[in-house]
């Protein structure tokens, strides 16, 4: 046992005597004026998977060697050593500077559609601002009509599709909130605006029901005034709804208020009448 933990602390002094240099190494090298070492070590780190230490490098090699052959090179590995650190921003950011430096470049297309996928992975969790989200959709659909015939066009449509039901996930969850803080009027137009902009969305029906009922509740709670043009609203969202889904599970419930509203204007209209 003793010479086993003698050995050990043997092996882990070497180790950190090894890092040590290493460090030492890099230390020095940072501060050299030899570019052409730094861009080779460089390089030699990003295959060790030492990404940040060959973005440092590579950022004092770049200016060196701008307008030379090795430029495209040196600007590949500094756009993949950002992605592989992930640092998506930044990254995002070098792949398409890259790709408008180098469009002739055999890795033009790959960045360009990198540089949109980066932005897909900076969309955050749909409860969150949205602005990420809709910057990656319009820069994939940036890459689709740039390169049509790309193989990656698929995968580009599939990634659209996932971020926009994370907008209509969004779109549904605040309509939902407007109705749980009675913001009635809020809720109906946001439910409009969500089978109005996402067509095809899973919650299509239930919100079509839900903008009947959210414009019943704004009406019902109006001053007399304002009641009968509101469940005017509440009857022309009705007949939407019935001519979409007439055979819906929220039928029923649908069908009393659009009574209710219904029997709320004829009795207004009379009121009018026995004030003339």
């Amino acid at each position: 046992m003793i010479h086993f933990n003698r050995l050990t602390a043997i092996l882990a002094g070497l180790l950190l005597a090894f890092t040590l240099g290493s460090c030492s190494q890099y230390q020095r090298l940072l501060k050299s004026d030899d570019y052409e070492l730094k861009y080779r070590r460089a390089i030699e780190y990003y295959y060790e998977e030492e990404y940040r230490r060959t973005i440092a490098l590579l950022t004092d090699v770049i200016p060196v060697y701008r307008g030379t052959a090795e430029a495209e090179n040196i600007n590949f590995y500094y756009a993949m050593s950002h992605f592989k650190a992930r640092d998506y921003i930044l990254a995002s950011h070098y792949f398409r500077s890259f790709a408008s430096a180098f469009p002739q470049s055999p890795h033009a297309e790959e960045f360009f559609y990198l540089s949109a996928y980066c932005k897909y992975l900076e969309s955050p969790r749909h409860s969150l601002d949205q602005t990420n989200t809709l910057q990656a959709i319009r820069e994939l659909q940036n890459f689709i009509n740039r390169y049509p015939q790309s193989d990656r066009v698929e995968d580009a449509n599939e990634l659209i599709d996932e971020l926009r039901y994370k907008l209509e996930r969004k779109r549904y969850q605040n309509a939902r909130l407007f109705m749980d803080i009675s913001d009635y009027l809020a809720a109906a137009t946001t439910f409009q605006s969500l089978v109005r902009d996402f067509p095809d969305t899973r919650y299509r029906e239930e919100a079509m029901f839900l903008t009947v009922k959210a414009y019943y509740e704004f009406a019902s709670r109006s001053i007399p005034e304002r009641q009968e043009e509101r469940y005017e609203k509440v009857l022309n969202a009705y007949q939407v709804f019935l001519r979409r889904y007439p055979d819906s599970g929220y039928l029923s419930e649908a069908d009393r208020m659009r009574e209710r509203a219904d029997r709320s204007i004829q009795w207004l209209r009379e009121q009018d009448l026995t004030e003339i």
